[in-house]
């Protein structure tokens, strides 16, 4: 077995490597000014926007149901976006903070979608299942695309559209599957 202080020794050199690639995205940040571009400031459009948007449009009634079921959207959506870009599957040529790439789409656009999706389909007795796979499938092969077209979004190695629509569909399952866990506990104890 290979002793402990080897392993640690071996696990800082990967730290330094890590340390390097994000003083390497930082140094394209500033070095390209990417926060003079168009293209960044559609990534700030697409982070305030939702939010802004979900403010007028929520329904107060069900603030903290809507709210908690975006928050697994964000979660989820934060730990498969973390590992795909860890694996090079994709990542974000225009972040709005270059630590945290995915931060627009991941914090806000996303989740905010599918929180008025759940919220519509609540509200009018809806299948969501149905709605937000068709959400998934407008996500994963209309505005992936574009955003690929227009240089915000870059998929490697052999990912392709419909990788990104597994991720989506696995994402707003198991947000919904934890909401429902969470208001049966708050029935059977409330």
């Amino acid at each position: 077995m290979i002793p402990l202080d080897i392993r640690i020794e071996q696990f800082d050199k990967i730290v330094k490597m890590i340390e390097g690639a994000q003083a390497a995205l930082n140094k394209y940040f500033f070095e390209y000014r990417i926060f003079t571009t168009f293209e960044y400031w559609l990534m700030i459009f697409f982070l305030i926007a939702p939010l802004v948007l979900l403010y007028f449009k929520i329904d107060k009634s069900k603030l903290f149901q809507i709210c908690f079921y975006g928050y697994n959207i964000h979660v989820l959506f934060g730990y498969i976006d973390l590992y795909g870009r860890n694996l090079g599957y994709w990542n974000y040529p225009f972040p709005v903070l270059p630590p945290i790439t995915g931060l627009s789409l991941d914090a806000s656009l996303v989740p905010v979608t599918f929180m008025l999706v759940y919220q519509w389909t609540i509200k009018r007795k809806k299948n969501y299942y149905i709605y937000s796979l068709l959400t998934a499938v407008i996500f994963s092969f209309l505005f992936k695309p574009v955003l690929v077209r227009m240089g915000l979004f870059k998929l490697y190695q052999e990912i392709n559209y419909i990788h990104l629509l597994i991720c989506y569909v696995i994402v707003v399952f198991v947000a919904k599957w934890m909401m429902d866990l969470f208001l049966w506990i708050r029935r059977k104890y409330a």
